[in-house]
């Protein structure tokens, strides 16, 4: 996987397996943030359209609720007051260019030292 593309199989028509390829417009170890809400955070997994519970995208109110056909990121997220995992459609973040880092205490499990404005992952993909 490059930093742009993000590959996944998928059942099509008749059970078939077939790839699924969407362009990813963030990568893993980058510093992004919520346009409507006040937090922001580090990507640590992408998936190429909406793959959580029918619970969690219906629990958006609908006006607010995103496409599923888009990536949706995993993010070691922080605001104010406390650290979490997010997941957030690409079209409800931008990067962040604060040159900050994050502090979320997962951080370190997952990326090495925060360096010109990312994470460098401490594992190599496949």
């Amino acid at each position: 996987m490059d930093k742009y593309h993000e590959n996944r199989l998928s059942l099509g028509h008749g059970g078939c397996k077939t790839m699924l390829r969407t362009r990813a417009k963030y990568h893993l170890g980058q510093v992004v943030r919520h346009k409507k809400h006040p937090f922001r955070g580090v990507v640590f997994d992408v998936d190429p359209e909406f793959s959580n519970t029918e619970e969690w995208y219906h629990s958006i109110p609908e006006e607010s609720r995103p496409s599923r056909e888009q990536p949706f990121y995993h993010l070691l997220a922080e605001n104010d007051q406390s650290y979490y995992v997010a997941y957030v459609s690409e079209q409800n973040l931008v990067a962040d260019y604060s040159g900050e880092p994050v502090d979320h205490p997962d951080i370190p499990d997952l990326f090495g030292p925060f360096e010109d404005g990312h994470y460098p992952l401490h594992f190599q993909l496949n």
